[in-house]
């Protein structure tokens, strides 16, 4: 029988810093500042979009505020009325909630990184490949080992690991040993603390993370593929966000996403 996550595993979840955006993002107005620019963005882009946001303020002298988490919880937060004037999702699907409400800007959303889906475990294990066979996983896992990563119900990389391990005719096999995060990089944490043996995301985040190792990477073909689709809100009529938005668009940020590990797809 499997054990349910020991109390560590539940303090380092509750530890977790990736509080709702709705409670974090600034008020409208002259609260959040005649040039501050808010962002919703899906939480693998952290370290890119803060070094993006970073070289835009020093360009402009704008501020950049970025609140990141999940995707479709940041879409249903802007359709509930939070302020954002830029939402950057993981998935089409987030994307596409808000454009069937109307609340993206017409003609600003483009699909503009990829990304890869990969198994990762902590760097203290060894960095063993591990196969994506049944015998395999279960083993690493060990008696009460769980799989880290986003709640497929919610969060675009759980969405890709179940596709992916139901196209590999693993999931039935695996679906009791996972541990589901409310976003990739609380997924991340989980296996960087040696909490979870295994853990799914996407391989930008691998590369942010030191504490772990990529043991093996998904095929391409057993997923979705993984696209990020930025736009405006149609709320949104800062022309700061605009300048924001075509630096988001620009040379300077491929660069920043490139290493990070991205893929740019224009």
């Amino acid at each position: 029988m499997v054990k349910m996550p020991s109390l560590a595993f539940v303090a380092a979840f509750l530890s977790l810093n990736f509080t709702p955006a709705f409670a974090e993002a600034p008020a409208a107005g002259a609260a959040a500042g005649a040039k501050t620019v808010t962002v919703f963005a899906a939480a693998s882009l952290k370290n890119a979009l803060d070094d993006a946001a970073a070289a835009f303020k020093k360009k402009t002298g704008v501020e950049v505020s970025i609140s990141y988490a999940a995707s479709l919880p940041l879409a249903k937060q802007i359709e509930s009325g939070a302020p954002a004037d830029i939402f950057i999702s993981a998935d089409v699907a987030s994307a596409d909630y808000l454009s069937s409400r109307g609340l993206l800007k017409e003609g600003t959303r483009v699909d503009l990184l990829g990304n890869s889906l990969v198994l990762v475990a902590p760097k203290i294990a060894g960095g063993k490949k591990v196969a994506l066979e049944k015998a395999a996983l279960l083993g690493a896992l060990g008696d009460s080992g769980r799989i880290a990563t986003g709640d497929p119900a919610s969060v675009p990389v759980g969405k890709y690991a179940k596709a992916a391990l139901t196209k590999l005719n693993l999931w039935e096999d695996l679906e009791s040993r996972f541990a589901f995060a409310e976003n990739v990089r609380a997924a991340l944490l989980f296996v960087a603390r040696d909490e979870a043996p295994l853990g799914i995301v996407y391989l930008t985040d691998a590369h942010s993370e030191p504490k772990v190792t990529v043991v093996a990477t998904f095929p391409a073909s057993s997923h979705p593929p993984i696209v990020y689709p930025f736009a405006q809100t149609a709320s949104s009529t800062s022309e700061s966000a605009a300048k924001f938005f075509a630096f988001l668009k620009g040379p300077e940020a491929a660069g920043f996403y490139k290493k990070q590990g991205f893929a740019v797809l224009r």
